[in-house]
């Protein structure tokens, strides 16, 4: 991916997304869409997607937490709760082929404008969900937060040491999940519309997402019935799986399996271990776990990270020196992938998903609040003096937000 060439059509063009998600989850998946062509048009409600204050820092008045997941989309503040502020939706929609919002379940039902209004409108369109729990079961309509499903999913419970106690995922792993899960999940469904014609009603929940990528602990836990003990840095199945110091800095090994022990242990001028009856298969190891971690770290303690990283991973063994956001943004190879991508004064990661022909592109910067109102209203047919009153009656908002 470049900065400098034109954006060539990407598999997603053609696609239109009318985007009512605010936060993470939803705005992550419709971003996907918008890196590979998808035409995203983000509705925001009058006091913006929230997260636009999330900061600091901040790109004046954005935060970075809103810069990040919004590249590649225009934006048009609309106020969901009047009925003229409906109704522009529905003309939105005449032409879209994807909704993706995260409401509270029911709410769309309440303003009249739930999916079986919209089945019957517009039959063709994937109205995708993003919700906590779902609409209905014991925590139906609840709220959900990252850090809430990971606690409930069982995720808190098995990360961090017996020093620590359990710990959150630094990273928001569930709603990006999420986001993921509803990128798929859209695309089943057009894909599903190619032979049927018709669209269809999806949702994806983060307490289902949370469940769904507890691996291989909820396997663990099926196969002998004990919950994870809290290991660190550890894995439950594969030793040795974690950060080892060195004279330098901290590395990561992960070894798969017992041949590919043998070959680290050959490696580090160590043959031995890898015939030592206490760590020569997979469960000896597991077994003498600690054991293992003294005779690597001695080892280790001679050697700098990053040419004892270099090295491994050239003979084709798994291991990684422990970096810095700063250091891997800037790795030699994720400068040779161009990981990095710039348009005027906005700096991001590139999609990850790269398409032979169908290229992803970065086409414009995540939108100022309601940047493109009038450019969007015009296009669905909206006269200047119709825009102008709908501005006026509040129905659709300027560039300046309700707090």
């Amino acid at each position: 991916m470049t900065t400098e060439a034109a954006p060539a059509p990407g598999a997603m063009t053609g696609l239109r997304v009318i985007d009512l998600s605010r936060v993470l989850g939803g705005p992550y998946c419709t971003q996907i869409l918008a890196d590979h062509g998808a035409d995203v048009i983000k509705v925001e409600p009058p006091a913006g997607d929230e997260t636009r204050d999330w900061g600091p820092p901040f790109h004046e008045e954005d935060a970075a937490y809103f810069v990040g997941v919004n590249r590649n989309k225009r934006s048009i503040g609309l106020d969901l709760a009047s009925a003229g502020g409906r109704a522009v939706l529905m003309k939105l929609l005449e032409t879209a082929d994807v909704l993706i919002e995260n409401f509270k379940p029911g709410t769309l039902d309440k303003w009249g404008i739930g999916n079986d209004v919209l089945r019957q409108k517009f039959p063709r369109l994937v109205h995708c969900r993003i919700s906590g729990f779902g609409g209905d079961g014991p925590r139906g309509g609840n709220p959900g937060y990252d850090a809430i499903i990971q606690a409930m999913t069982g995720m808190i419970a098995a990360t961090g040491s017996p020093q620590s106690g359990p710990m959150r995922i630094g990273v928001p792993l569930v709603d990006i999940t999420t986001g993921l899960y509803a990128a798929i999940g859209i695309l089943m469904a057009l894909s599903e519309r190619q032979k049927s014609g018709l669209g269809q009603f999806l949702e994806t929940t983060l307490f289902e997402t949370g469940l769904a990528i507890m691996h291989p602990h909820a396997a663990n836990y099926f196969m002998h019935g004990k919950p994870p003990a809290l290991t660190g840095n550890e894995h439950p199945n594969l030793v040795p799986y974690t950060i080892f110091p060195t004279r330098t800095d901290d590395i990561f090994i992960g070894v798969g399996n017992d041949a590919t022990f043998r070959k680290l242990a050959r490696e580090i001028g160590k043959p031995e271990l890898g015939t030592d009856p206490r760590f020569a298969r997979n469960k000896d190891r597991i077994a003498n776990r600690e054991a293992l971690r003294a005779e690597l770290a001695a080892v280790f303690s001679h050697h700098d990270a990053g040419p004892l990283c270099d090295r491994l991973l050239g003979a084709g063994l798994p291991a990684g020196p422990v970096q810095s956001i700063d250091q891997a943004l800037t790795s030699p190879h994720a400068v040779h992938c161009s990981d990095v991508i710039e348009k005027d004064w906005y700096k991001g990661v590139a999609t990850p998903i790269r398409l032979e022909r169908s290229k992803p592109s970065l086409r414009s910067v995540p939108p100022g609040f309601s940047q493109h109102a009038a450019e969007v209203l015009a296009e669905f047919g909206y006269s200047g003096d119709e825009i102008n009153a709908l501005v006026a009656n509040g129905v659709v908002c300027g560039r300046e937000r309700r707090r």
